[in-house]
């Protein structure tokens, strides 16, 4: 029976990463959030039942990730690259005109 629950989730992660590979799926969407975090969940479910602690550590800490990840998708507060903080998100500053070097 453990080995059908680590299957099941190690699938869940596989599916969420595949399909953000292969640019079907953000990696900031709540969908790919949301099969980490249940895949993750059930590894470290499966991990703390077995005693397997350093496995544990690591599922734990994806959940911990995917959950935060999931609170900053529920809020609006996704932030990718390339994205400027709430803060500076009106029109962007002109960019300032180099001067021209001194020639003697």
């Amino acid at each position: 029976m453990g080995q059908v629950v680590q299957v099941f989730g190690s699938v869940l992660i596989l599916v969420s990463f595949g399909l953000a590979q292969l640019r079907r799926m953000s990696t900031q969407s709540r969908p790919y959030l949301m099969l980490n975090l249940a895949g993750s969940a059930t590894l470290a479910a499966n991990a703390a039942a077995g005693a397997q602690w350093g496995f544990l550590l690591l599922e734990g800490a994806w959940v911990v990730v995917s959950g935060l990840g999931l609170v900053a998708a529920a809020h609006g507060r996704r932030r990718g690259p390339g994205r400027r903080p709430r803060w500076r998100r009106g029109p962007a500053a002109p960019a300032r005109p180099r001067p021209l070097p001194h020639r003697r």
